[in-house]
C-alpha cells in the first residue's frame, strides 16, 4: 500500500536528507511545505488534503484541520510541545500522535547557556562598538556564584541546570510539578515568586502555553535581571517585558520563541534584547535526529516496518 504524507516544517531534511530517503525508501508519495514558514490554519488544511500522515512543526492542528482530513491516521511533532495540536480532537479521530522529546533537550540547553553568556557579558553593544571603530570595554555579568532561576525542570531545564552547577552559579528551580528530592545536588527549589525577587537571572523551560511573567511578576524582579526565554511565546506578556525593559528591572534578555511568528514586533527596538527565529533545536546533530525520529514515529504509527 503506498501512503501520502504530509510535511509542514520548512526545513526538513535541509541539513542532513537522512530522514528524507528513510522515507522515500518506504515508498512515502511526501508533500513538502513550499512556503518557507510557519503554515496558518487555512493553509494548513490545504497542505493536508488527501494526506494519510503528517511530520508535523508549530502550525496549529485545530478540531477544525484534523476534521478536515478524514484519511489522517498518523501526525510525528518534530520536537517537544504538542500544544498547537488538540490532542482531544486527534484521539477521537482516531489519529495517533508522537513528539520527539529526548532529542531536542541537548541542543536547546546548549543554545540558552550560549545566549545566556552574550546576554550577560554584554557582547551585542560591545560587537556594535567594535565594528564602528570603538574601543570600549564594558563591564558585565559573570555567572560564577551568580542566582539563576530555571523556571520548568523537564528535560531542558535540568540540563541547563546542570550545565550552570559546572560553571560555578547558583541554581533555584521554580516548578510545581516535582519535589526537592528530584533535583540535583546544589540546587534548591523555590516557589515562582520567591525566585523572581532574589534571581540576577530568569531562564523559562516551561513545557505548558500558560501565562507565567506577567505586569505582577515583573514588579518582584531585582533590578537589571536578565530573562530568557526558548520554551514557548505566551509564556511572557510582552508589554509587560517592554515596561520593565523601558524601567530597567529588566536589564537584557534572550528570546526565541514568540507568540506569533515571524516575530515583527515592537522589541526589535530594543537593543539590549537578543532575538532569534525560533532555533534553538537548529544544529545539524540535533536537526538530524529529530527528524529521523519523527519519520520513524510516523512509519511505525502507519504500520510500516522500519
Amino acid at each position: 500500500m503506498s501512503w501520502n504524507v504530509a510535511i509542514s516544517t520548512s526545513t526538513f531534511g535541509e541539513g542532513d536528507d537522512t530522514p528524507v530517503r528513510l522515507l522515500n525508501g518506504k515508498g512515502i508519495n511526501l508533500r513538502i511545505n513550499t512556503v518557507g514558514r510557519r503554515l496558518t490554519e487555512d493553509e494548513a488544511i490545504g497542505h493536508l488534503e488527501g494526506m494519510d500522515g503528517l511530520i508535523a512543526g508549530l502550525e496549529p492542528l485545530s478540531r477544525r484541520v484534523l476534521q478536515s482530513v478524514p484519511r489522517l491516521k498518523a501526525i510525528a511533532r518534530v520536537g517537544i510541545g504538542m500544544s498547537n495540536i488538540d490532542l482531544k480532537a486527534a484521539r477521537e479521530l482516531g489519529i495517533k500522535v508522537s513528539n520527539t522529546p529526548e532529542v531536542p533537550a541537548r541542543a536547546v540547553a546548549e543554545m540558552t547557556l550560549g545566549a545566556m553568556l552574550a546576554v550577560c557579558r554584554r557582547l551585542l553593544p560591545i560587537n556594535a562598538d567594535m565594528h564602528n571603530g570603538k574601543w570600549q570595554k564594558i563591564l558585565a555579568m559573570g555567572l560564577y556564584k551568580t542566582r539563576v532561576l530555571v523556571v520548568g525542570y523537564g528535560r531542558t531545564g535540568s540540563k541547563v541546570g546542570r550545565l550552570l552547577q559546572a560553571l560555578g552559579a547558583e541554581v533555584n528551580v521554580a516548578d510545581p510539578g516535582i519535589e526537592a528530592s528530584s533535583l540535583k545536588d546544589g540546587e534548591k527549589l523555590v516557589p515562582l515568586e520567591e525566585g523572581l525577587k532574589t534571581a540576577r537571572i530568569i531562564t523559562l523551560h516551561a513545557s505548558g502555553d500558560e501565562l507565567i511573567l506577567g505586569e505582577n511578576e515583573f514588579s518582584l524582579m531585582r533590578e537589571g535581571v536578565i530573562l530568557l526565554n526558548s520554551a514557548r511565546g505566551g509564556l511572557i506578556d510582552e508589554k509587560a517585558l517592554i515596561d520593565a525593559l523601558d524601567s530597567g528591572i529588566v536589564g537584557g534578555a534572550w528570546i526565541d520563541a514568540f507568540p506569533e511568528e515571524p516575530y515583527k514586533g515592537p522589541l526589535i527596538n530594543y537593543s539590549q534584547v537578543l532575538l532569534t527565529p525560533h532555533i534553538s533545536t537548529y544544529t545539524r546533530e540535533c536537526r538530524r535526529e529529530m527528524e529521523t525520529a519523527a519519520a520513524e514515529n510516523l512509519l511505525k504509527d502507519l504500520g510500516v516496518g522500519l
